[in-house]
């Protein structure tokens, strides 16, 4: 039979355990004009267009940011830390947040990103590319 103090201590460890996972993390972008400060969970993904980077959001909005592809990476590394392993660069034009993958289709090369609610985001993407990923996820969750 456990004691008062271990349920206690048992109690306390778990509090801290779901506070540490409904913290809520940002990442921000700024310019010489303005700032963003973009909930990490409301992305659903990052489009390159030229030296600029789309980022989608979760409620359709849009905003564009000063940096190609490869500085966003490099940017969700740096303010993200191991929470950017979420973000998954795929093919030369989208970086996806992995949580919102609805569906797979490597014939048609389509990528669509749902929150099963909301929205669902069609996107075209190399059969390459996606076979990759397709991998990457069976081999992940062992299908």
């Amino acid at each position: 039979m456990q004691k008062i103090s271990d349920i206690s201590e048992l109690f306390l460890k778990f509090a801290i355990i779901l506070l540490l996972r409904s913290t809520i993390m940002f990442i921000y972008f700024k310019s010489r004009d303005e700032l963003l400060r973009i909930e990490i969970s409301k992305i659903v993904y990052f489009e390159a267009d030229g030296n600029y980077t789309n980022i989608v959001m979760v409620n359709k909005l849009r905003a564009a940011v000063c940096m190609n592809l490869g500085e966003m990476e490099n940017a969700l590394a740096r303010q993200l830390g191991t929470e950017s392993r979420i973000f998954v660069r795929i093919g030369k034009r989208y970086i996806i947040n992995m949580e919102y993958v609805y569906q797979i289709n490597v014939l048609k090369q389509h990528l669509i990103l749902s929150d099963y609610d909301h929205f669902a985001f069609q996107l075209n993407i190399s059969k390459d590319a996606l076979r990759k990923m397709k991998e990457l996820m069976t081999n992940t969750i062992n299908i």
